[in-house]
Order: structure tokens, then sequence, then C-alpha cells
């Protein structure tokens, strides 16, 4: 019986010793060859200092590793905790010093960034991926323990261990609205939970060949590395150029005959306007998944037309309970015009359930618009170090006379008479930019900090890929100067890529409410008029 997520691949490597478990770039690792390197990397980091529960950093690009390293840390007993590779150090030193993570596991091709992390994060002792003979231009005073990949040697036997499946798995984190991130704590059980409901609703097996183009830190990423191994399938897992060049990545669809897809809109859009489908054979692709963010009617049924031997699925979940519900999209009538209207989000799967309440914690009658509140074994078990963030997260209430735990979404959503729900907006000011998950007021708190700026604002513009683009406007403190590109300059070593604005103005004086708040709804109106250039 599997109850931890590392049996997955113990499990795997039995059955199917000589199946290729994950490729990158003509590079494969068998399911018998990842278990005996992720054994040698558990018992690397138990004889460095690794204990149960700890939780274990991964500072790498999309590659072979990224698995190692996540079966290697559950086998050690860990947690794993995914760090975005293009994010800037004070954030990435932040979720270390703030999960208290002593040993990163890495790669060379970080080790320029590296001396500034360490520099920031005191607690950090231990490093795989990088040789001892890399200077890493360290004061005399701080010792790191080092060993390259090549250097932590396979092993038939993981360390002895014991683990329960409510023990910590992985920590992500998202955008938070005090400025600092906050990490979404899932365990083996609901990570396990995602993984087996993942493969039973899009019917997943071992012929499967699962496209893994989300990075690491994105949520979308699981299905890879989680239900493709519970089923014995190939995980292609695609570098990060090729999510810059849809025609490449076209390509490269066709070459590796992926059969399931799963990424945000954007991705699928961007294949559309510029991946020259035209010219390429998809035949071999079954399911496309996406989930994120709406994806405009237009470009998915122009890409339901192009792959019409492929199932189209609209994922909806936060990360704080993996996914939740699905909507399988109908694929259009012969000769029907094309539907203006967003696909729903559907309805919960299997184990979970789901309350629509209004502004008083009531449910509302069917077809009313309410907030989304869901309880699933996918769910995460809370937020690290966050009590005040808990206890507005998670609304407890009683079912049957027993106590049940429902996630607070933030998610408002209305149920039609077909029983799908649609999303209708956010209650607070979070937004999703390509996948990603932003809140607005940790940009505007970053702005403010600056110290020539007096006052922030942020706001979403909507843009045709159906996400949304963020920008900004400020007033600058008496006799300062400050520039846009110099503020964005700024910003982007606190935010990551994602969470930058696309523009940011600066005005004399702001739009103001009755009350004298800024008037982010009129600041917003301006935009709209005059829309800055989109991103590529």
């Amino acid at each position: 019986m599997i109850y931890l997520l590392s049996q997955i691949l113990d499990r795997a490597a039995d059955e199917a010793p000589e199946q290729v478990a994950f490729r990158c770039e003509q590079q494969t690792l068998t399911y018998g060859e990842l278990l005996q390197r992720a054994n040698g990397l558990a018992q690397w980091l138990v004889a460095h200092g690794v204990t149960r529960g700890d939780r274990v950093g991964i500072y790498l690009n999309k590659s072979l590793e990224s698995a190692i390293a996540i079966y290697g840390i559950w086998k050690a007993g860990a947690a794993y905790v995914p760090l975005d590779p293009s994010a800037p150090i004070s954030r990435l030193a932040y979720m270390v010093n703030h999960c208290g993570i002593r040993h990163l596991i890495t790669h060379r091709s970080k080790r320029r960034k590296l001396p500034a992390l360490l520099q920031s994060a005191p607690a950090l002792r231990w490093i795989v991926g990088i040789p001892e003979s890399f200077d890493l231009q360290l004061s005399a005073e701080r010792q790191i323990v080092r060993s390259d990949w090549s250097a932590v040697p396979g092993s038939k036997a993981a360390p002895v261990v014991k683990l329960l499946s409510q023990d910590l798995a992985y920590i992500m984190y998202t955008s938070g609205s005090t400025g600092a991130p906050k990490g979404m704590m899932h365990t083996h059980d609901s990570g396990l939970s995602y993984a087996q409901l993942a493969a039973r609703t899009y019917g997943l097996k071992r012929s499967d060949r699962i496209g893994n183009h989300s990075p690491l830190h994105f949520d979308i990423s699981t299905l890879g590395f989680f239900a493709g191994p519970l089923v014995k399938a190939t995980t292609i897992i695609i570098p990060e150029a090729y999510t810059k060049l849809p025609a490449s990545l076209s390509q490269l669809i066709q070459d590796e005959a992926l059969t399931v897809w799963y990424s945000v809109p954007f991705a699928l859009t961007q294949l559309i306007l510029r991946g020259v489908l035209a010219q390429r054979d998809l035949s071999t692709l079954r399911w496309v998944l996406f989930a994120g963010e709406p994806f405009p009617a237009k470009y998915l049924y122009a890409l339901m037309q192009q792959l019409p031997n492929a199932r189209f699925s609209n994922i909806y979940g936060p990360a704080e309970v993996n996914q939740c519900m699905y909507y399988h999209v109908p694929p259009p009538a012969a000769g029907a015009p094309v539907s203006k209207d967003i696909a729903p989000i559907g309805q919960v799967w299997e184990n979970s359930e789901e309350l629509v309440v209004n502004e008083q914690d009531q449910p509302v009658a069917p077809g009313e618009m309410g907030e989304l509140l869901i309880r699933s074994a996918t769910m995460m078990s809370g937020y690290w170090q966050q009590p005040a963030l808990n206890a507005k997260a998670f609304f407890h209430t009683q079912i049957a006379n027993q106590a049940a735990v429902f996630y607070r979404t933030g998610d408002l959503v209305q149920q039609q008479p077909d029983g799908q729900y649609r999303f209708i907006g956010r209650k607070d000011r979070q937004i999703k930019t390509r996948g990603y998950r932003v809140e607005l007021d940790e940009v505007e708190t970053t702005l403010v900090n600056h110290p020539d700026v007096e006052e922030a604002a942020t706001y979403a513009v909507p843009y045709e890929a159906g996400s949304y683009q963020i920008e900004a406007a400020v007033l600058l403190k008496p006799e300062k100067a400050v520039g846009e590109a110099a503020l964005m300059r700024s910003l982007s070593s606190h935010l990551p890529a994602y969470a930058i604005p696309q523009r940011i103005s600066i005005l004399k004086e702001f739009p103001r409410t009755g009350t004298g708040k800024i008037d982010r709804r009129a600041l917003q109106q301006t935009a709209l008029k005059e829309p800055a250039p989109t991103s590529g």
C-alpha cells in the first residue's frame, strides 16, 4: 500500500525499472536509475544532518536533477521547497530564512548567485550541486559543505526514516498581501491524494508522455512529478527556452510525441498565434489541460479545431488545494458559431466538497453569487508560520455533526442551471497573470518602500490573452525625481519578473474617493484608455 509520495517511486522502479521516468533535452532517467540516484542523495542528506521534517531547498532550472532532488529529499524524511531560479536574491533569502532551510540542492550554473544568497541566509550550511573546487568567494569563517552531483553515488537502499502520511512533503511559496511571500504546506497525504485523483480523472497510464511545461515552484508541475510516476508514465521536462519560442515548442511536442499537456492558457494561446501548428503533426496529444487563468474562447476553439482528436479540460484549484474542480470542454458543433463565453470552472472532483457562502458565511441559493469554499483531501495543512493568516484562510463548521474545515478560496462563483460553476471574480486584490498568483498589495508595499516614493497604487488591466497586466502609479516625495526605469529596477530586486508592473505612471496627484482613499478604479479606467504595450 502506498501512503507516502516517495513510495510511488519504489513501486515504479520495482515494476518497471527500465521504463523512462523523465526525459529532458535528449537525456533520460529510467525508474530504476532515478531510484538509485534518489536513494544516494537521501543518504548524503542524512549523513550531513537532514532529519525528519527538515525543509530542503531546490534551486534548479528545469532538469532531470529536479526529479532526483524531490524524491531524494522525501526519502531523507524531509520536505522540499522549490525556489524560483529567476527570483531576486532578497526574495529567495526571505524564503530560505523563513523556512529555516539549512540544505540547498542546486547546480554549478547558480554559483555566481550563491555568495549573495549565502550572505543573506546564514543558516545555509550544506549544498549539493557545487564541487569543492569552485570558489564561492565566502568569508573565511563561513564553512560550507558541498558536493557535486557526480560525487553523490547512487544507492540500492534509502536511509531508514519513519514518516507518516500527515508529515510535511513540500512547501510552495506564493505572493503575500503583506509584502512577504507565504508558504503553503502540503503533506504526503494531500500530494498523494492529488496524484491519485488526477491519474484517475484524466485516465493517465504507463504509455503516456506527459509534458512538464511549468517550473518546479509552480503547482502545475506536480502532475508530471507526482501523477506521472504513479502510473509509470514518462514525463518530458520542457526547458525554459522552449516556453519562449512557440514554434520550437510545437516542434518539441511533435518530436516527443506528447500525449498529455498541462499548462496555463497563455502558453497555449502563444502556440495558436505563433506556433505554426499547421506545419506540425500533434495527433499524439489526447488530453490538453489548462489552468491558472481564463482561456479566451476564440483561442480555445481555434486550438480545438487544430487538435480534433484531443480532449480539453479547464482545471480549477488554488495551489492551497492542488486542484479541486474541472470542466471537460465539449467540442464545438459542426457549423455552430464560436461561443464567446469563457469555459466554466466546472464541478468538484472526487473526495472533495464545496460551499458557496455570502458575506455572513451563510450558504447562498443555487444561482446566486458567493465565495467558493473547498474541503478536499488535496488541501494544504496551512501556511508555514502564519497563524493569523491561517485563522483567516480556513472556515470551520460542522457537517453531519462532525467538524469540517474548508479553505476560503477568495473566488466569487455562481452555479449554473446545469450544475457547473462559473468564475465571476475575486473578493480581494489578488490576480492571476500568466497563471502566477500575485497580490497587488505586495507590489504596492514594495513600491512604497522605495525611499523616493510617497504613495503608490497598483491595479490590474485585462488584456486579450485572458489574463491581466499589472500597472502602477506613484506620487514622489517633495524634491524627488526618480524615473519609471529606476523604479522598475528597484522592484526587480525584490519581486519576481511576473509581478513587475508593465507601466509605472508618475503622477502629481491621485484621484480620490469621497473618503480620501486612492481611487484605483479611476486609475484602471485611465489605463484602459491608454493601454501599455503587452509583454510577448
